[in-house]
């Protein structure tokens, strides 16, 4: 329609003509009635020749014997002259054998259209197309310390398993699935990681696992699940974390996998848990009941560490999840928690229906020394509950997959 390397000014001109016209009628009109009217220095065909005048877009359409439309018409004039050839054009009076009245509706400035354009998309470019370059020392520190860390992974036994540099040496040991989780463990300064490679438990983890104490750390779906069901028949586990449903190792933040390991349970309460078995599970992956010759040996209870004695101390208070479960266990006492294990409410177990329904969103778990049928079950999970620590769970019909039930040892 017009050059937009030479055009300054877009004419929009109304046409009505009292009669059916076409096109070459118009731009006829238009030359023919403009014709020497502004001298030789404005003639319309000169201008056009010389490329001052764009060429004329018509744009009409005829309905029940009239005809109307718009012309546009784009100059590189200045603004005077073009304002003079504009008004000129509203001096044509029939178009054809038609009469015909012109106006001139608007004389548009391409060059603020184009001026806008560039100030919008400036924006966007700001906004979208720059690369942040500003300079984090703690981001940096991070990047530095993360290449040394990825670097230190080495691999231990006979299996040549992947493992963090400390596993040897650490008192305790972290079990995962493979070599990504070890390294996304690094990343965080987590050196005590050692991975199991498969459903088939590697033997130097076996034997870690009697000299150290052991943490299985798997990812929150089934495969997770059986390695962890295979491990806890071949090897001696001390507790277990739990990761997010459907989350894996490799994939947590910082923060995240911190507060899973902050949030482990002693593995007691995951072998009662299994021991009992439930349809969700196939009979070929359940864990065996406990023969009478394990019932007589004694109950093994994980040692807490000097760290966590001093820390219960000061404290006067639980640290775990197994510590609020041996604090309610046998008093018939219940403890709402929130996400970081601190107590909400204290109250007797026989209460917490009643309780239910005044808690808000900060609690996360119950810890109870009763049994729980499915009625408390469902207030619990309309409530966003994402665990229940539970002396029993009595007539559960239908367990539902978003909260974690955990039986509490005898």
């Amino acid at each position: 329609m017009y050059s937009p390397d030479t055009t300054k000014y877009l004419i929009h001109i109304s046409l009505t003509a009292e009669g059916v016209v076409e096109k070459p009628d118009v731009v006829g009109a238009i030359f023919g009635q403009t014709e020497g009217l502004l001298g030789e220095d404005l003639d319309l065909r000169d201008l056009q020749r010389t490329g001052r005048v764009g060429r004329i877009d018509v744009q009409i359409t005829s309905k029940k014997g009239e005809t109307k439309g718009e012309i546009l018409i784009s100059t590189s004039l200045d603004r005077a002259e073009t304002a003079i050839l504009a008004a000129s054009f509203e001096t044509i009076d029939r178009v054809g054998p038609c009469l015909a009245h012109v106006t001139v509706e608007s004389v548009e400035d391409i060059r603020v259209v184009k001026r806008k354009k560039i100030v919008e998309r400036a924006k966007e470019i700001l906004l979208d197309r720059f690369e942040d370059g500003t300079i984090d020392s703690d981001d940096l520190l991070d990047d530095v310390r993360q290449s040394i860390r990825i670097e230190k992974i080495g691999s231990v036994g006979e299996e040549r398993v992947p493992a963090g540099p400390n596993v040897l040496d650490s008192d305790a040991i972290i079990i995962v699935e493979g070599r990504a989780d070890v390294l996304n463990l690094l990343r965080y300064g987590i050196k005590n990681a050692v991975a199991v490679e498969g459903t088939h438990i590697p033997k130097i983890v076996e034997d870690l696992c009697g000299k150290k104490t052991a943490t299985a750390f798997f990812d929150g779906d089934r495969g997770g699940e059986l390695i962890l069901r295979e491990l806890l028949q071949v090897a001696d586990i001390d507790f277990v974390a739990f990761s997010p449903k459907g989350k894996s190792v490799e994939d947590m933040a910082r923060k995240e996998v911190i507060k899973t390991l902050r949030n482990k349970v002693p593995v007691e309460y995951i072998r009662d848990q299994y021991a009992e078995g439930t349809d969700e599970l196939p009979a070929e992956v359940r864990m065996p009941r406990a023969s009478n010759e394990d019932n007589e040996r004694p109950e093994r209870k994980p040692k807490p560490s000097a760290s966590v004695k001093r820390a219960r101390e000061e404290n006067k208070g639980p640290l775990t999840l197994g510590d609020h479960i041996e604090d309610v266990k046998g008093h018939s006492l219940a403890r709402f928690l929130t996400d970081d294990l601190t107590v909400i409410q204290e109250l007797k177990s026989d209460d917490v229906e009643k309780a239910v329904g005044t808690i808000d969103g900060s609690v996360t778990g119950l810890v109870v020394d009763r049994a729980v049928d499915q009625k408390l079950l469902d207030l619990l999970v309309g409530k966003g509950l994402s665990f229940v620590a539970a002396k029993d769970f009595r007539g559960i019909v239908k367990r539902p997959l978003s909260i974690r039930l955990m039986k509490m040892g005898s």
